[in-house]
């Protein structure tokens, strides 16, 4: 029954409501899954077996009277550590939030509990999600399940892991600097971020204020953006307790007006060299697009490096000074990972009123300068990162004869977490090594449908087969 866990979700929930297998029938398969896999990758933290169960069996009573409770009916699914689900822990890998069990659940795991999907258990993340690979002391490091000798990215690595492996269909992330789309990418997954304000992120922790609002987001994963189309419309909406919310209601766009649309592309931007592999993932990327109808071609910002620096001041020295109080005496019982952060925070100023309102203000400015140039290139296609997924505690690369650090490999994410722009990461190729690399399709703020749409007929161009696929052999 394992080959089961590798369709898609969209597969998975036809299955069930044509009856060809029942609820309890695929989730029992996905916690065999588990059982098997998650002992070498260490992609959950908490597995609710008797609560996915009970799930199920509801869900197979609602089809036998006809009722099918929505597009996931009976759809095994994740959640990252990081998001509240009423009776497990909820600690984003802090040992200062241990033992720390949520109350209700966060809005957008009622929406895909009313869509019908059926919780597995949540996933490991790095403390405070601080990082673009997972480990923490409370739980451990997360491998990616291409290679274990290689990180399955951060902060959504567990999320990303457990979905490439087949141990869950789909699930939801988050990310304030590639936390979605770089675990996407490192696995060979699909990823959404979203515009902020689109899913609500509240009963995430940290807390979405400030500029963390404007940063960070909370989004879906997949192995195909089908998949992620499903989740997306099952999650969006505005919440109360969402302070960016807005009224967006859902437009899928026409194949003839979607082509009507003019892609820029480019392989590096200048400052962080990519891989030549990566490179040439954009390059194919471009050329299935370009033969696929869309009016395809180089596309050039000088505004973007411009662009990683504002990230820094508003999620590195902001964000440090949203956790101080947090940290503030309790240094020791922090994770390796998290203590790097912090000292990377320790030569930058902190913030007065008046360096927050420049940044804040510059960062305005640059997002009027960027959509400008928009107007002719609704859709941008680029790397995701410098690198495919790195060897767990590495930290600098060589690219070209130039050091790439850790901060700067992940800048190709980052510019649109400053800039508020949904993203997709889409998985076009494989390294040498057999590690995935992925391409990034982005555009304008709430135009989230656009963009899955673009993402999806790539997904369906090129036409790979599922990243859990070639996992296998390497778990076993």
């Amino acid at each position: 029954m394992s080959e089961i866990t590798l369709l898609s979700a969209v597969s998975m929930a036809d299955k069930i409501r044509s009856k060809e297998i029942s609820s309890i029938e695929l989730v029992e398969a996905h916690l065999a899954r588990i059982a098997e896999l998650n002992p070498k990758l260490n992609a959950f933290v908490q597995i609710d077996a008797e609560g996915a169960r009970q799930q199920a069996r509801l869900s197979d009573e609602a089809l036998s009277r006809g009722v099918i409770l929505g597009p996931l009916h009976g759809v095994p699914v994740s959640i990252k550590s990081s998001i509240s689900v009423k009776g497990l822990r909820w600690e984003s890998g802090s040992k200062l939030r241990a033992g720390i069990v949520a109350a209700e659940d966060a809005r957008l795991v009622t929406r895909l509990r009313d869509a019908g999907a059926i919780n597995l258990g949540t996933t490991n993340c790095p403390e405070l999600l601080m990082a673009w690979e997972t480990d923490n002391l409370l739980y451990g490091r997360t491998n990616n399940p291409c290679n274990l000798s290689r990180t399955a990215g951060g902060s959504s690595g567990g999320e990303a892991a457990a979905i490439a492996s087949g141990c869950s269909a789909g699930g939801v992330g988050s990310d304030g600097g590639g936390s979605i789309r770089v675990p996407a990418h490192f696995c060979g997954i699909c990823g959404l971020k979203p515009t902020p304000g689109r899913i609500p992120s509240s009963g995430h922790f940290p807390t979405s204020v400030g500029p963390f609002a404007l940063l960070g987001v909370v989004g879906p994963m997949a192995r195909t953006v089908a998949d992620l189309k499903i989740l997306f419309e099952s999650m969006q909406g505005p919440d109360d307790g969402e302070a960016l919310a807005a009224p967006v209601p859902v437009r899928w766009p026409g194949l003839q007006d979607l082509k009507n649309l003019r892609i820029g592309y480019f392989e590096e931007e200048g400052r962080t060299p990519v891989t030549a592999e990566t490179r040439a993932a954009v390059r194919t990327a471009a050329e299935v697009l370009r033969g696929s109808g869309f009016d395809v071609r180089p596309f050039r910002t000088e505004a973007l490096p411009q662009a990683r620096q504002l990230w820094w001041q508003l999620f590195g020295v902001a964000g440090a000074m949203l956790l101080a109080p947090m940290l503030k005496g309790r240094e020791e019982e922090l994770s390796p990972i998290l203590k790097q952060f912090v000292r990377r925070t320790v030569g930058d100023k902190p913030h007065t009123a008046q360096s927050l309102l420049d940044a804040w203000i510059t960062r305005d400015i640059l997002r009027t300068q960027i959509f400008e140039q928009m107007r002719e290139y609704p859709i941008l296609l680029c790397p995701v990162a410098s690198i495919p997924a790195f060897r767990h505690g590495e930290r600098s690369w060589s690219i070209d004869g130039k050091t790439v650090k850790y901060l700067d490999a992940w800048s190709y994410c980052e510019w649109f977490n400053l800039l508020g722009m949904p993203a997709v990461a889409v998985p076009v190729a494989r390294s040498l090594e057999g590690l995935p690399i992925g391409v990034q399709i982005a555009g304008k703020p709430w135009a989230e449908e656009i963009v899955l749409s673009v993402a999806e007929i790539l997904d369906n161009e090129l036409n790979l087969k599922s990243a859990a696929g070639f996992h296998a052999s390497a778990l076993r």
